[in-house]
């Protein structure tokens, strides 16, 4: 587990910069895989989800192993990753990519948000997506999904190492989640990453102004000419950027 601890002016730096710039910013290191593949928001929120991560795990459900009666267990780790996932932080579950059961509900995300989780994302389903996509706190998911965990998941290790939509997450890692989805940064790598993602989202907006203008990309978009970092240095003077 990482000892890195997010601060607050990561936190809000990230908060600004899209799931876009943070993929060419690791990609630029050599990161190919750190967007989760196949979850998407249940409802849009109007600020991006940035937290650490805080791990579940499934595995698939045997049958002599989850009655329904096992949610009577104190020591159930869904229900204890709900009630010990840090303030903050963003829980992460590992169903195997599997969305015909759910991985959790309202009431349990409910719980999470009033905790002061910073989001939740998971590779399965969620049931009473409604209600989830009615809470302040972002949530992501493959798809809505009735049936309950059980069906097809038990609920095994808490805050270890998962492959949520093909990406390894480790705990500690920064996630960050727009519109288009959900990235992974390495904890290592987060405030560097912060700060150029600010740098490059300056740069596309004012690029997107000119092209809006009728300006041609080649050379300005990536700037390969003097004359366009001219322009740029006068638009981040005019714009306080």
């Amino acid at each position: 587990m990482s000892d890195y601890t997010l601060s607050d002016e990561t936190r809000d730096r990230l908060k600004k910069v899209s799931t876009a710039s943070v993929a060419t910013a690791l990609y630029k290191r050599g990161l190919r895989n750190q967007f989760i593949q196949g979850v998407v928001p249940v409802a849009r929120k109007p600020e991006n989800m940035v937290g650490q991560a805080f791990t579940l795990r499934y595995i698939p459900a045997r049958e002599d192993r989850n009655p329904i009666t096992v949610f009577r267990n104190a020591d159930h780790p869904q229900r204890v990753a709900v009630e010990t996932c840090p303030p903050g932080h963003v829980l992460v579950m590992d169903a195997r990519k599997d969305a015909r059961a759910a991985t959790a509900g309202s009431i349990l995300i409910t719980r999470l948000a009033l905790r002061g989780a910073a989001g939740v994302v998971s590779d399965g389903g969620f049931r009473d997506a409604e209600g989830i996509g009615a809470l302040d706190m972002p949530a992501y998911c493959a798809r809505p999904s009735a049936p309950t965990n059980l069906t097809l998941h038990e609920a095994l290790d808490i805050n270890i190492p998962v492959a949520c939509g093909d990406v390894a997450v480790f705990p500690g890692d920064v996630l960050v989640g727009d519109g288009d989805g959900v990235m992974v940064i390495p904890a290592d790598l987060a405030d560097e990453i912060a700060e150029e993602c600010t740098g490059m989202e300056s740069y596309e907006d004012f690029v997107l102004e000119q092209v809006q203008a009728g300006a041609g990309i080649i050379g300005l978009y990536p700037s390969t000419k003097d004359e366009n970092q001219q322009k740029y240095a006068e638009w981040r003077q005019k714009t306080g950027r």
